[in-house]
């Protein structure tokens, strides 16, 4: 029964939440320390700021009323009080759905299973390459197969809750099958995200025009391995808007605010996570940046998967669940 009321409660926010111009997913970046130097990313290192307490966040939340609530950073592991920021943000059978995205050098099994307890429905896990150039690009040596003797560790006991998260870039668009081979050897799942340059300006990882007709032989490949095992999160509707970003390097109509939104370490609000300000409130947010918002150089995982068409978010949103 807990279960048919929660997907119940989830349904109704995602439908309500939609016509009503609210965001379907939050990301609330409870710190911009990092422990990782990943290549493709302008944050690494620790940081100087002020943090909003777990209550305040789950304030914020309760306020807005999303669908997903995803804990990201920096690096959100390196918070002490990660498990006290869940709790404030869980509602037991109602939304929103709880996901934590972490780059897993930090994580343990004590710490995974401490965090499940508190209210976390899956964690997004980082992972760029299928061996151990990902150590390399993400510089922390040895990162890959710590990730690997964890999840077969995790496996021994539970079926984990984990999906892996690859951004897709020029340098492994033709390892995709590979990471789908490894997300199936490993008994998770696996979602796709758009490389953008709007972090680091350099287009570099971008996959070129020249490239786009073999990176689109691999997404039929990869839709026809998830119609075998259902492991794959990404839709076609998302890998259409991949090819246009990688084709045009931009995508109109950014609708930071309505659809989706980010909040700050400190508990102000920012469009996301690659443009940061300090609006006090989504009101704010929504006249200051939002009605004159021309922004269109990203194509990242919360915007492509908050800015579907109505039919499609839904039978993705059941799909993924």
């Amino acid at each position: 029964m807990s279960g048919f009321k929660r997907t119940t409660s989830l349904a109704y926010r995602g439908l309500r939440n939609y016509l009503r111009r609210i965001p379907y997913g939050i990301s609330i970046e409870v710190t911009h320390s990092c422990n990782a130097k990943c290549a493709h990313c302008h944050l690494g290192g620790p940081v100087k700021e002020n943090r909003a307490s777990p209550e305040k966040y789950g304030e914020l939340v309760r306020q807005i009323k999303p669908v997903v609530a995803q804990l990201s950073g920096g690096e959100p592991l390196l918070r002490k009080d990660l498990e006290d920021i869940v709790s404030h943000l869980r509602n037991p059978n109602k939304a929103p759905y709880i996901i934590i995205t972490t780059n897993g050098t930090i994580l343990t099994k004590k710490r995974y299973a401490s965090l499940i307890e508190a209210g976390v429905d899956t964690y997004s896990l980082s992972l760029d390459y299928p061996d151990e150039r990902h150590d390399e690009f993400r510089g922390v040596p040895g990162l890959f197969g710590k990730l690997d003797n964890l999840i077969r560790d995790l496996n021994k006991t539970t079926k984990p809750a984990i999906t892996l998260c690859c951004v897709i870039q020029s340098d492994n668009f033709r390892d995709l099958m590979k990471m789908a081979e490894l997300a199936r050897n490993w008994g998770v799942k696996l979602n796709f995200s758009c490389y953008t340059f709007l972090r680091t300006h350099d287009k570099k990882y971008m996959i070129s025009k020249d490239q786009l007709e073999e990176f689109k032989e691999i997404i039929e490949k990869l839709l026809e391995f998830n119609r075998q095992t259902g492991l794959i999160t990404t839709s076609r509707y998302v890998y259409n808007t991949m090819i246009k970003f990688f084709k045009n390097e931009s995508i109109p109509n950014c609708r930071t605010g309505y659809k989706f939104i980010n909040i700050n370490p400190d508990g102000t609000f920012s469009p996301c996570g690659l443009i940061i300000t300090d609006f006090k409130s989504r009101e704010e947010l929504l006249e200051k940046f939002s009605k004159t918002n021309t922004c269109t150089f990203c194509n990242t995982s919360i915007r492509a998967n908050s800015e579907k068409p109505l039919r499609h978010l839904i039978k993705d949103s059941i799909r993924s669940l």
